[in-house]
């Protein structure tokens, strides 16, 4: 009977707790779960990345429970002793300011520090601005990238949109109000005049817009209101428009660079071995570029 005793309470000493990564709303507070609200309920600590903004959210549901701050310039340091209190049997729920944690939200570190120590963590689904963005945009949703904010300095964001020039998913971007329209204005002169785009403002509050067109059209439907210009952006790039031949654009744009600086058949010849294409079809495309 002492043995079994002895090993009932070793055992209950192992038990580690758990960490939840609980989506929260991103405007409308109506848009969380039961099972959030059971969570953040029931778990012994919330961490947050901001206690005060949270903390609004958790007074309109009465949850009572121990708040700490976590976010970006306290990570490092915080993950190690949030990791101490789940190796004690603490459960820990981790909330962002809004939506889904660790989507352009801090919480990597901890996360993959926890899963190196063997630690549970649970995932609370619930609102996400990319997907609430990209299921209302009309742009296809059968592949799609997300690549967080666009980078703040010229050269670096026409970099990161030449990068998707070719590409065939919808991409997708935050954008902060202040640089929403030289956003813009990079991607109507980094990418094709006719590429589809798609603004989300505001999604799930009062004022909540979405506008579809190009570039240079969303400019425009900027200057028409500037109250348009405040507020919270997902920004969408549909892909890129497929060429009727089939030839991958990618192959196109080497045979629109070699066009210029080399007979057609020498141009076509190089990109077919490259790209292990037909060298006729290719060709076709060079009068093709060199008519237009």
């Amino acid at each position: 009977m002492r043995y079994l005793a002895l090993q009932h309470q070793t055992s209950a000493m192992a038990k580690t707790g758990q960490l939840f990564i609980v989506a929260t709303p991103i405007g409308n507070l109506s848009d969380i779960t039961h099972r959030a609200i059971e969570v953040l309920n029931t778990v012994d600590i919330i961490a947050a990345e901001d206690t005060r903004h949270s903390g609004r959210l958790l007074q309109h549901y009465g949850i009572n429970t121990r708040l700490i701050a976590l976010h970006e310039h306290n990570e490092t340091q915080k993950k190690a002793w949030v990791i101490e209190q789940l190796k004690t049997g603490l459960d820990i729920a981790l909330i962002s300011d809004a939506g889904t944690p660790l989507i352009s939200d801090p919480g990597f570190p901890l996360v993959n520090s926890c899963r190196e120590s063997g630690l549970v963590v649970t995932p609370v689904p619930g609102a996400c601005a990319v997907v609430a963005a990209l299921c209302a945009s009309g742009l296809p949703t059968d592949a799609f990238q997300f690549c967080g904010f666009l980078p703040v300095k010229t050269l670096a964001k026409e970099n990161a949109l030449n990068a998707i020039q070719d590409t065939r998913k919808t991409s997708i971007f935050y954008e902060a109000p202040r640089r929403i329209r030289d956003t813009l204005a990079t991607i109507a002169r980094c990418l094709q005049a006719e590429r589809q785009i798609v603004v989300a403002k505001e999604l799930t509050k009062s004022f909540e817009q979405f506008f579809k067109g190009t570039a240079q059209q969303a400019l425009q439907w900027l200057d028409e209101e500037p109250q348009r210009e405040k507020g919270e952006f997902v920004l969408l790039i549909g892909p890129a428009e497929q060429n009727d031949s089939g030839i991958p654009p990618e192959a196109v744009k080497l045979l629109s660079s070699l066009t210029p600086l080399m007979p057609g058949k020498k141009a076509a010849a190089l990109v077919a071995e490259h790209y292990q294409l037909k060298k006729n079809e290719l060709y076709k495309l060079t009068l093709d570029l060199k008519s237009d």
